[in-house]
């Protein structure tokens, strides 16, 4: 026997505390336990030494959300409740369990006692369902079931409730508290099944009253298995009619609009949710009422009001089949088995039947979008999306018609949502790479810096394009990941040249959005101080619509300075393609143009665009900026370009985008 065990075995004062005490070592093997845990669990000290207690060890104590770990390094009793205990025999009561982390001789034990006794295993259990049923009756509803499911018993709760008698209510079937519709019928037969597998049922029921009133409960059917021949059921209720009454109240509050009392567009998710996933087919249409503010006095509410509710009176009149919600200030929204010559034809509906205000009527139009599901789209989202594309397109050629995006469109459509979905698992795992294209110094002939372009190619959607991933990234919030991405990988680039003795700058394409971050700057300068990169060697390249946005934006010129300051350059990119601002050029810190490749690729077509590039060199250099022709091709553009003066040049006829290691062996 342990040393341990000697100590405890004659410590009497242990086999007196009249709880089971059993000790458990730091793994929670079994190193002691007293008589009353013996004759409580029905177990021999011997037997069970040395192996994983199952009444309280690592496992049990992680399931009722304790460390093990934590409990050995606490100075506190831990107390455990309704900790499931088998006594021997099958049975299985629950109890509290007291954990007490000690140490002895230097090693570490858990004491554990179990508030119970003898009495508990041996006590009364007719006694103890006789104080359970009272309890019962007092706070439910309760109602027995023989193996028929017939009701033998209903306590005055349920009675009182219910407006049943019990000469009425008494050896009925279950039935007969329910309604009889085919809803009904399938919902209490879902009940009575998982009772007869021997399982709980716990849920919301709806029921009928006496006098044919409609109560709700919450409703737990218990099935009580005495032997393989008796059999009965319970059923515990809690009124819970008022709860819905007020829930019902607070959904048409969140879900219907209080002008048109149509439902919103929270509910025309759920809708469409619901619609989508009984795989029923519909067509998703969106309407978009024209020229809304001129239509109408917008100061005054009542006439505004007044053009809303006449309007969803046509869409009730002419859609009484299908689901109309409002889902803006003057955007509706269908769900529709409609075929499309019918919903195109609401716009001949409207002329016919024209919306008077004050006596005058008014020239009411609509641009609306027909997406069917599953054909078009296939999530709620992707039908809006869908739908706001259709708008756009309708709006742009003078609205006043309704119509549906080509298959192409939806193509696009669906390629974008799957980049946006894919793009949030490729910015975690780094699976964007940079390349590189040199820029070549006319003066010298050398490569003077390289532009560094996002590339990511997907095993399923394939190449993904800058031009098309940063309008994407825009518009769905990534973009600032993106540049974070590509800041730390341009200086790691630049620190990696620098140890080969590389002398090469990079530019790098930046956002508006980016510099909205009001630690863009600080982000920056972060990497270039980790990376041991001189500011110098890095270039930011922005648009004429960035540099007008800037202009407006005190914080963005603030940082954009601040980086001038430390040495970062700025270029305007796609010089002569935006807008055109000698201001912005006089207050933001830029010194050097880039000419956009569509111009310089026209330069040897028209002598007037080689008057107009000739222009935008002299002018870029009548302010100091270096120029750089983008685009370069052919040996031509190339030569021409030189006469002008332009001061380096950027393109394929120099070099494609390439990656850091093809870009070292090129420059080789």
């Amino acid at each position: 026997m342990s040393e341990i065990n000697e100590n405890l075995t004659d410590t009497l004062v242990f086999n007196h505390i009249p709880f089971p005490i059993i000790i458990l070592d730091k793994n929670g093997l079994v190193t002691w336990c007293n008589q009353h845990a013996e004759h409580v669990f029905q177990i021999e000290a011997e037997a069970v030494i040395g192996q994983i207690s199952s009444y309280m060890n690592p496992e049990k104590a992680a399931l009722n959300k304790h460390s093990w770990d934590k409990l050995l390094h606490t100075e506190e009793s831990v107390r455990f409740e309704n900790i499931e205990i088998e006594l021997g025999g099958g049975i299985t009561t629950y109890t509290t369990v007291v954990a007490k982390s000690y140490t002895f001789d230097g090693e570490q034990y858990v004491m554990t006692i179990y508030e119970m006794n003898e009495a508990d295993k041996d006590g009364s259990s007719s006694i103890e369902l006789n104080h359970l049923r009272n309890g019962l009756d007092d706070s439910f509803m309760l109602l027995y079931f023989d193996q028929e499911f017939l009701i033998t018993y209903a306590n005055p709760l349920f009675l009182k409730l219910s407006k049943w008698t019990p000469k009425r209510i008494l050896g009925k079937p279950v039935w007969h508290m329910f309604g009889d519709s085919d809803g009904d019928v399938q919902f209490v037969d879902s009940i009575l099944s998982t009772l007869r597998q021997g399982d709980v049922w716990n849920g919301e029921a709806k029921k009928v009253k006496k006098d044919g009133e409609i109560y709700w409960v919450e409703l737990t059917a218990i099935p009580m298995q005495l032997s393989s021949e008796d059999t009965y059921y319970i059923f515990l209720e809690k009124d819970i009619t008022a709860n819905k009454q007020a829930q019902k109240h607070l959904e048409e509050i969140a879900f219907i609009d209080p002008v048109t009392g149509l439902e919103n567009r929270h509910r025309l998710e759920q809708i469409v949710n619901e619609y989508i996933e009984e795989g029923r087919h519909f067509s998703f249409v969106f309407m978009d009422i024209d020229r809304f503010y001129t239509l109408s006095d917008v100061s005054d509410t009542d006439v505004e009001n007044e053009l809303l509710i006449e309007f969803t009176k046509r869409l009730r009149l002419y859609f009484s089949d299908s689901i109309i919600t409002r889902a803006g200030l003057h955007e509706f929204a269908l769900v529709t088995p409609l075929s499309n010559w019918f919903i195109e034809g609401f716009l001949h509906y409207l002329q016919q039947h024209p919306i008077y205000l004050q006596g005058i009527a008014v020239p009411l139009t609509v641009s609306g979008a027909i997406t069917k599901y599953p054909e078009d789209q296939h999530s709620f989202m992707h039908l809006i999306k869908a739908s706001y594309a259709t708008i756009k397109k309708v709006k742009e050629r003078g609205g006043s018609n309704i119509s549906v995006l080509t298959p192409d469109d939806h193509e696009r459509l669906s390629r974008k949502a799957a980049i946006e979905k894919h793009l949030i698992y490729a910015l975690d795992r780094k699976n964007l790479q940079l390349l590189y294209q040199p820029i070549v110094n006319l003066a010298n002939g050398k490569v003077e810096r390289v532009e560094a372009f996002v590339r990511w190619t997907d095993s399923e959607i394939g190449v993904v394009t800058p031009d098309e991933l940063i309008p994407i990234a825009e518009e769905n919030g990534l973009i600032n990941k993106i540049g974070s991405f590509v800041v730390e990988t341009a200086c790691l680039q630049l620190k990696d040249w620098k140890s080969k003795n590389i002398d090469l700058q990079i530019s790098i394409n930046s956002s508006i959005h980016e510099f909205r971050d009001k630690d863009m700057a600080k982000m920056l300068l972060e990497n270039l101080k980790l990376n041991d990169c001189h500011p110098s060697s890095l270039m930011i390249e922005i648009t004429e619509k960035f540099a007008l946005e800037a202009e407006a934006e005190r914080s963005i010129m603030t940082q954009m300075k601040n980086l001038h300051q430390e040495g970062i350059t700025f270029a305007l990119d796609d010089f002569g393609t935006g807008y055109a601002s000698f201001r912005y050029m006089l207050l933001l810190p830029i010194s050097s143009i880039k000419i956009d490749q569509m111009i310089i690729q026209s330069i040897t077509k028209q002598e007037r665009i080689q008057k107009l590039i000739n222009g935008m060199i002299q002018f870029g250099k009548s302010l100091d900026f270096q120029v750089t022709a983008e685009g370069v091709e052919t040996n031509e553009q190339f030569e021409l370009l030189r006469a002008m003066g332009c001061d380096s040049l950027q393109g394929y006829l120099i070099g494609h985008p390439m990656t850091a290691a093809d870009l070292e062996k090129w420059l080789g």
